[in-house]
C-alpha cells in the first residue's frame, strides 16, 4: 500500500488507515481544498442536518478513493465539524490515495 506522507493519514496496527477531516458544510460543491490544523480540509455541499453531512462526507470518499462505502466508518466526530474516519484493511490497499494528496 502506497500511502502518501500527510499529517492527516495514519495506519494502524490492523492495516486500516484512520483520515483526519475537517469539515465544512453547507459549501457550493463538494471538494477537498488543502489542509486545516493537521486535517483534510473538505468543503460539502450537505447541510448539517440529521447526519446528511456525514453520510455526504463518506459518500464523497468513497467515491474519491474507489472504495465501497461500506469499507468507511465514522469512528469520532459524529457532530463535530473534526472528524475521523476509519478504511478497513481490505479496502485500504485498493485505495486510490492520491485522490486526496494535492
Amino acid at each position: 500500500m502506497n500511502l502518501p506522507a500527510t499529517s492527516y493519514l495514519r495506519l494502524e496496527k490492523t492495516g486500516a488507515v484512520i483520515v483526519d477531516i475537517h469539515v465544512i458544510p453547507n459549501a457550493s460543491r463538494t471538494q477537498a481544498d488543502g489542509s486545516h490544523d493537521g486535517a483534510l480540509r473538505v468543503r460539502l455541499h450537505a447541510p448539517p442536518v440529521d447526519g446528511k453531512a456525514n453520510l455526504a462526507l463518506i459518500a464523497w470518499l468513497a467515491d474519491a478513493l474507489g472504495v465501497a462505502k461500506r469499507d468507511i466508518e465514522l469512528v469520532r466526530g459524529q457532530t463535530s465539524k473534526r472528524k475521523q474516519l476509519r478504511i478497513n484493511a481490505a479496502a485500504c490497499v485498493k485505495a486510490e490515495w492520491s485522490a486526496l494528496v494535492g
